[in-house]
């Protein structure tokens, strides 16, 4: 596709796994060698050619404001400028911290680690201390990372390479962790009634973007909340990457919804590797050195990535248009819509906010069954196809695409141009 993409990926492989840091990153579910970025600006990507790309990937969710955002690039050369890592606290983790509780009305305290991963780790390992219970639920298709309790029937990665279960996982900690259809509440129930005294929380996505994306049924979170509180299990909501990325704050303040503990990631970073978790002042205060759960990490609050997150926040919370990113990502999956329609392409897309996935099935998709439903071999021929006209999509039928404040109207346009052709040339 590109003169150096193969050179790269065999070079690559040669030294590291897949040739690639991330599974999906490798293109194997889309029939094609992965894309090597050396540039970004704005909604663009450039490859190793100067290939340019209108990018749809946003490095998975956090460039809200677009790459090498001005401002956000000047916070980061300052503080390196400083010194990148004292392994010591700084007055910017305060303001960090500042702009995550007053975002967050269920967070008293929070703290700060260096992945989402390590935000839902560390959370369930907090829920399992305050609650003195072993037992978790998770739902099918909801990837939370790669820790090892979390692996079981995930998302994201674990979905697009068909690995149906968790290798490396010892089946005494794997039968600790109880899985669940999203959207079913009947699930929780029997789950509940077969373990609900050993279990210690349910951890969600509240709107699940690691098995393309799926919306929660009307009801279907306030119902779990009030199971949970009911039987005193806490509820964990992970929104490392729905947090501010549909309003400031996170899905909860949309919902209405208050859970226990809040996971975060991605925006609070401004593109920079962080994680965050964050709940009640008795449920934090367990943690140590106020309390006996021990967590640690030398990188956690980054002077980096503290520049980067609080420039970002601050940018959201002041100048952010939620309403107007809402609607150009309505309309673009409005239109990409009447296109696959007008040529008798089987498809769904589920939307919200600046968060949208096109399914290649002709039924809805309300949990982790009917998104494997989809046609992966179309998504592959649309991937491929669109990208080949300058349009870069996630490379699997199981990721969200997602919209930033960079992008315009000349690339909306420029991306349904490209889905014509991609259509025709599928029929």
């Amino acid at each position: 596709m590109n003169k150096k993409t193969t050179p790269l990926i065999r070079e690559a492989e040669k030294y590291i796994p897949g040739g690639v840091n991330s599974p999906v990153r490798a293109f194997g579910a889309v029939g094609a060698d992965p894309v090597f970025i050396s540039r970004a600006s704005g909604s663009k990507v450039y490859d190793t050619d100067g290939g340019e790309y209108i990018d749809y990937v946003g490095s998975w969710g956090p460039m809200i404001l677009g790459h090498a955002h001005p401002e956000i690039v000047r916070a980061i050369t300052d503080a390196a400028g400083r010194g990148t890592s004292y392994g010591m606290p700084t007055d910017m983790e305060i303001q960090m911290a500042r702009l995550l509780v007053e975002a967050f009305p269920s967070m008293d305290m929070v703290r700060m680690v260096n992945s989402g991963t390590e935000a839902t780790m560390s959370a369930i390992r907090l829920a399992r201390a305050h609650t003195k219970k072993n037992k978790i639920i998770k739902f099918d298709g909801c990837y939370h990372g790669h820790a090892d309790s979390l692996l079981v029937k995930a998302g994201s990665g674990v979905a697009t390479l068909g690995i149906p279960g968790s290798p490396g996982v010892p089946a005494a900690l794997a039968e600790l962790t109880i899985t669940v259809p999203f959207n079913s509440i009947d699930g929780v129930k029997a789950a509940v009634d077969a373990h609900g005294g050993d279990i210690a929380c349910v951890i969600i996505e509240p709107v699940p973007g690691n098995m393309g994306l799926v919306l929660p049924r009307p009801g279907f979170l306030e119902k779990l909340r009030n199971i949970t509180r009911e039987k005193e299990i806490l509820l964990i909501f992970d929104e490392v990457i729905s947090g501010f990325r549909l309003t400031y704050g996170g899905y909860q303040a949309v919902a209405g919804i208050e859970p226990d503990l809040t996971c975060l990631g991605k925006i609070i970073g401004g593109g920079l590797p962080v994680g965050a978790f964050g709940g009640k002042r008795h449920i934090m205060e367990k943690l140590a050195p106020l309390g006996p759960v021990y967590q640690a990490g030398t990188l956690s609050g980054n002077p980096l990535a503290m520049a980067a997150g609080i420039v970002t926040l601050t940018i959201l919370k002041q100048n952010g248009d939620y309403k107007k990113l809402d609607d150009e990502t309505a309309y673009l999956s409005r239109e990409m819509g009447k296109i696959l329609a007008g040529k008798g392409i089987a498809h769904t897309i589920n939307r919200i906010g600046s968060m949208f996935t096109v399914f290649f099935t002709s039924g809805e998709v309300t949990d982790f069954d009917s998104a494997k439903r989809s046609n992966t071999g179309a998504f592959a021929d649309f991937f491929r196809n669109m990208l080949s006209r300058g349009i870069l999509l996630p490379p699997s039928q199981f990721e969200t695409s997602f919209l930033s404040f960079a992008h315009t109207g000349d690339d909306l346009d420029a991306t349904l141009n490209a889905c014509r052709e991609a259509a025709r040339q599928m029929t």
